[in-house]
């Protein structure tokens, strides 16, 4: 390949936002409900419904684009996306392309290459289709309205991504700003936040843009990945062989790694936009404006200064525990319990982490209370428990939200301070192991770690280990 090209790449982010109801009805927005249950006239778009709009959603739409440094258009009004599939029962989607809510803002992002602002175009409304299952089996297509009617918000970002890195940190952060905000749970493999790609090549130095194409079906930050490596190969080559590259879209297959065409990319005419005529302009006041900026949440980049600050953290704890919503919740809520900040992070970012990677579970899936990990931590510092033992206990925490107290007690966990007791179990530990005791009075060290482990097994883990070192050293 003698020529050097470069690739640019823009996003359009669907979120399902957190409302309970849907964005013209009051139909429920649960997940995972039984297939036609959460439907009604209006988003079956039975002849004469009439929509009616979700003010939760404005709010959230505002929301998310004061967190994204976006202008307000605080006159703007819904549109008709005209076109005929299966999933759209209406026959068109209510939309916002003529004035959405918002415009013209832009999310700092940071990777390898340094800082960037990512522009983003415009945030608009709009209600969500139906969904297609396909039998392979019956050989046939069925049809789930759940989703229809959905609350979204499309966030079309600007062209400003070069690769692969700027994407996935432009969503770890666009997902990490709508979560603090509650706006939704952003959850990918549940279809609340998707992204589609627009992807194209051109020559390195060149004014112009190339011909760009829209990858979908894209359900992960891996995927999404995968997808734009595929895709730049694929058109590069194309334009060495001397080829052209069409507009169109695709669907990225995760399997095979690979996509295919899916119809030639459709212009915003071919949609036949025109004003919704049952849905009354949003005139947004200045008054609701502030009283949305008013009650936004601290974001991330906050939080991190103040966990530095505040609770004498490092900068890593503070950039992992900030990570996920649910986690930094579950970290302040269990510091006001216990007072001992660094004593929670190590619980969360050790043992909370590691239950986790072996569950394969996210942050957002915890359970447990900040009170029962607050309970832990003073069991351990006043001496009820050693460490070994407070890390089973923190399993049954976890898996279970158990009380430690409690648990401790029923148990028999506590820690046995009897130096007596001790002291005899310790006499029988060297009686049974001569070989060991010749070795540490020989200079062997090691031999040390043995014989406290031999006494941690004999008292199942609830003697004191400084006790016990105390006592083997003055044995021996």
């Amino acid at each position: 390949m003698s020529k050097q090209y470069e690739t640019v790449i823009g996003l359009e982010v669907h979120v399902e936002l957190a409302t309970k109801t849907k964005i013209f009805c009051s139909c429920s927005t649960e997940f995972g409900g039984a297939p036609n249950t959460h439907t009604c006239p209006v988003c079956t778009g039975m002849p004469g419904s009439l929509p009616v709009l979700n003010k939760q959603v404005v709010e959230y739409a505002l929301a998310v684009g004061l967190a994204a440094n976006c202008k307000i258009n605080q006159y703007c009004k819904f549109d008709r996306k005209n076109y005929f599939y299966p999933d759209n029962p209406q026959n068109y989607q209510i939309s916002q392309l003529y004035l959405p809510i918002c415009h013209d803002g832009g999310i700092e992002i940071e990777t390898a290459a340094g800082k960037k602002v990512i522009g983003i175009h415009e945030i608009h409304m709009e209600e969500d289709a139906g969904k297609l299952i396909h039998d392979e089996w019956e050989d046939c297509s069925l049809v789930d309205y759940n989703r229809s009617g959905v609350p979204l918000i499309e966030i079309v970002s600007e062209p400003d991504m070069r690769n692969a890195d700027e994407v996935i940190a432009y969503l770890e952060k666009l997902r990490l700003i709508i979560q603090y905000l509650g706006a939704s749970d952003c959850k990918l493999q549940e279809g609340s936040m998707r992204a589609d790609v627009n992807l194209s090549v051109r020559e390195v130095g060149a004014a112009e843009f190339g011909t760009r194409t829209e990858m979908k079906n894209l359900n992960s930050f891996k995927a999404i990945a995968r997808a734009i490596e595929g895709e730049r190969a694929r058109q590069i080559e194309l334009l060495e062989d001397g080829k052209r590259v069409i507009q169109e879209t695709r669907r990225w297959d995760d399997n095979k790694e690979s996509s295919k065409a899916m119809r030639s990319k459709e212009d915003a005419q071919d949609y036949r936009y025109f004003p919704d005529p049952d849905l009354t302009p949003v005139v947004i006041s200045d008054e609701w404006i502030e009283t949305i900026r008013a009650r936004q949440p601290e974001l991330r980049t906050e939080k991190m200064e103040r966990y530095q600050s505040e609770f004498q953290l490092p900068a890593y704890d503070a950039e992992i525990l900030t990570g996920s919503k649910q986690l930094a919740d579950l970290f302040e809520a269990a510091v006001r319990a216990c007072d001992k900040p660094k004593e929670v992070s190590n619980w969360l970012m050790t043992e909370a982490m590691r239950l986790m990677k072996e569950d394969g579970t996210d942050a957002q899936d915890l359970t447990f209370s900040p009170e029962n990990l607050a309970k832990l931590i003073s069991l351990v510092d006043n001496g009820t428990i050693n460490r070994t033992v407070a890390k089973d206990v923190f399993e049954e925490i976890y898996y279970h939200d158990t009380d430690p107290e409690r648990y401790v007690e029923e148990h028999g966990l506590k820690v046995v301070n009897d130096e007596g007791a001790l002291r005899t179990v310790i006499e029988g530990i060297l009686a049974a192991h001569p070989q060991s005791v010749e070795d540490y009075r020989g200079g062997k060290e090691k031999a040390m770690g043995f014989l406290v482990g031999q006494t941690m097994r004999a008292m199942k883990g609830k003697a004191d280990p400084a006790m016990v070192n105390q006592i083997l050293r003055e044995l021996l």
